[in-house]
């Protein structure tokens, strides 16, 4: 197999050890598939073929064991290649995302099995997308507004039963821009407020307020998600001056076991993330409620495995293998029914 990770740059991995996609990367060169890496920005077009200029890893006689050691050792070369020609790409390019992207992959996706699909990273990639699920009495997600408005939002604040909300832009990510709001100093709301919905250039942004839930401030639980069904969990401990938990905020991470809600909501959502194509997510849950889902590059594989002692890079790669074996099988079935028609 030929795998093409759409990524960051090659040499702007600065943790080797902790990199999710280097993860994925090094158990596909130790199966022997070839991998290539292109960033957003490499990708072209040639003669009306959608290529990419690629960094492609030199296939080693001896993969090292070591994921540090095999991105020391890694040899590569640049060559532009057509992004068909590919039997996989995997998405791990960091948000924001980029909508022309996806406009190049429109033209090989029904030729390339892509993971996650474009349509499902058109409609997965956004905080608003917590709102297909259909949840009329919030069990499953936390009370949510999202305006523009600033009247509306402090109207919703004042309205609201709990002293504590969350704030957060609609395009964050990475746990930037997450605030932690209170009744007790609304004299503070509407400069905020002003603050995360107006731009210099005179344009707005959306806001998302949501419901401040009972333990937050104790962490997430952030829940890998392959093929609609959990593969690993961990919970995200905030830093002592920080009330975000993720690890680039300083967050730190412990071992964790789904609880029965943890796994109902996985139950609950798990179809629709299959049927968007979102095949490979991360969700952030909190008191048993999915706060946001994570579809570009999810993390986490690496410290999972630390404090799991497993390797979810291997079910990840399991996974991806079955789709190109299945897809090809498809295409080598349709070739020949066509042939025995032409045939006849």
């Amino acid at each position: 197999m030929n795998i093409c990770f759409l990524m960051y740059p090659w040499d702007t991995i600065k943790s080797p050890e902790n990199d999710t996609s280097l993860t994925l990367i090094h158990e596909c060169a130790k199966r022997g598939h070839g991998v290539a890496i292109c960033s957003p920005a490499n990708l072209t077009i040639r003669n009306s073929v959608t290529n990419a200029f690629c960094t492609i890893i030199n296939r080693m006689e001896k993969v090292p064991s070591s994921i540090k050691s095999f991105y020391k050792q890694a040899v590569t070369r640049e060559e532009m290649l057509p992004l068909a020609g590919f039997d996989a790409i995997f998405m791990r390019a960091e948000p924001p995302l980029d909508p022309l992207m996806l406009n190049f992959l429109d033209s090989v996706k029904d030729d390339v099995f892509i993971i996650n699909s474009v349509r499902g990273m058109r409609e997965g990639n956004n905080k608003l997308y917590t709102a297909v699920f259909e949840d009329p009495n919030n069990e499953i997600i936390p009370v949510t507004h999202v305006s523009k408005n600033k009247n509306y939002l402090i109207r919703m604040i004042e309205e609201s039963s709990a002293d504590k909300m969350i704030l957060k832009p609609l395009n964050g990510f990475g746990g930037s821009g997450v605030i932690l709001i209170e009744k007790s100093a609304m004299g503070n709301i509407n400069s905020l407020l002003d603050f995360y919905i107006n731009k210099n250039d005179g344009t707005s942004d959306y806001v998302i307020l949501q419901e401040y839930i009972e333990g937050a401030e104790k962490g997430d639980v952030r829940i890998l998600m392959l093929n609609g069904m959990p593969i690993g969990a961990m919970r995200r401990i905030p830093g002592d001056k920080d009330h975000r938990s993720n690890v680039s905020a300083g967050g730190r991470v412990e071992k964790h076991k789904l609880t029965p809600q943890e796994k109902l909501l996985c139950k609950k959502i798990g179809p629709k993330l299959v049927k968007d194509g979102l095949y490979f997510v991360g969700i952030d849950v909190i008191g048993g409620k999915l706060v946001e889902v994570n579809v570009m590059s999810p993390g986490g594989i690496t410290y999972i495995n630390k404090i799991a002692k497993t390797k979810l890079q291997e079910k990840v790669i399991d996974f991806l293998e079955s789709k190109v074996l299945e897809k090809n099988a498809s295409f080598r079935r349709m070739t020949d029914l066509k042939r025995r028609v032409e045939e006849a």
